[in-house]
């Protein structure tokens, strides 16, 4: 007898089910399906599977096609890593302080979202700190002129988790960002009764402790579901054509048919209209230098 379930924990070659009736059960994946030609891992959280019963243990029988992958560049730069499968949304968080919100971060886990073809927000965590609505307020002028929704959170005051709820709350999101910005603190903030572990920013470095240490899906009671994946702190691109990141900058992708020659690439030709609105500040600078450090690693 055959069931269908969610990969909602993925570690060491055992898969945690959620089973369409609720339940949750360990499986292991089937020795053929080790065979099939997929992109990056064979299993992933967020896929659909049918598991079947063999004695005493459950076994993942087949997976289903995937709609979307967060697909991203794996240890070594040699092979694709997917992160989560079948997600609607992807919700950058970063922190107004402690740590300090890096651009060229934001920039590149942005470049990502675009390469897999996903909608992404930005939650701009600590809202509640001193001197942090500046900060929002910089960071909603910068993305926000882009198309990028910005919200303002915290979990710890409160404040924005209406709105970050109405996010979450819809269909599979993916939460990705460096460790310590308080993705495991929001969502605890938006379901208490989650219990998901926390840590603090080290003083001596300013960067976060990885608490979440392998990704998994968590059913909200909303009705929602959150891949929470662990920190994001030198996310790579995968599979992108260094001639088509330009397209994943929509400021940039919107500039690049007033250049002088088609296939411009926005480095050092004459008539570049996308170095024109840089020079002009009608688009920013740091997001041209995230342009040009992603083209060259590409």
């Amino acid at each position: 007898m055959s069931t269908a379930g969610l990969v909602a924990e993925a570690s060491g070659g055992v898969y945690r089910i959620r089973l369409d009736g609720g339940a949750l059960v360990d499986a292991a994946l089937r020795g053929r399906i080790k065979l099939e030609r997929r992109s990056g891992d064979k299993v992933v959280i967020g896929d659909r599977v049918t598991l079947e019963r063999s004695g005493d243990q459950w076994v993942i029988e087949r997976v289903e096609p995937r709609r979307s992958e967060l697909l991203r560049r794996g240890a070594g730069g040699r092979r694709a890593k997917v992160v989560v499968a079948n997600l609607d949304e992807i919700l950058v968080v970063v922190a107004a302080g402690d740590p300090e919100p890096r651009l060229g971060l934001i920039d590149r886990l942005l470049v990502i979202a675009e390469a897999n073809a996903l909608p992404a927000t930005l939650v701009v965590n600590k809202a509640d700190l001193p001197g942090a609505q500046d900060r929002v307020a910089g960071l909603a002028r910068l993305y926000g002129g882009i198309g990028y929704p910005v919200l303002g959170v915290s979990a710890t005051a409160g404040s924005g988790l209406q709105e970050f709820a109405e996010r979450v709350c819809r269909g599979c999101s993916a939460l990705v960002g460096p460790s310590g910005v308080g993705k495991s603190s929001l969502l605890n903030a938006l379901a208490p009764g989650l219990d998901l572990r926390v840590g603090q920013v080290s003083h001596r470095t300013g960067w976060g402790r990885h608490t979440t240490v392998s990704g998994r899906m968590i059913s909200l009671p909303c009705g929602g579901t959150v891949a929470d994946t662990p920190g994001f702190g030198d996310a790579g691109l995968w599979g992108v054509d260094p001639r088509e990141v330009a397209s994943c900058f929509p400021e940039i992708a919107a500039r690049a048919n007033e250049c002088q020659f088609r296939g411009c690439s926005h480095l050092a030709e004459p008539g570049c209209a996308v170095r024109h609105a840089v020079e002009a500040g009608e688009i920013a600078g740091s997001r041209s230098e995230s342009y040009r450090a992603l083209r060259s690693e590409a």
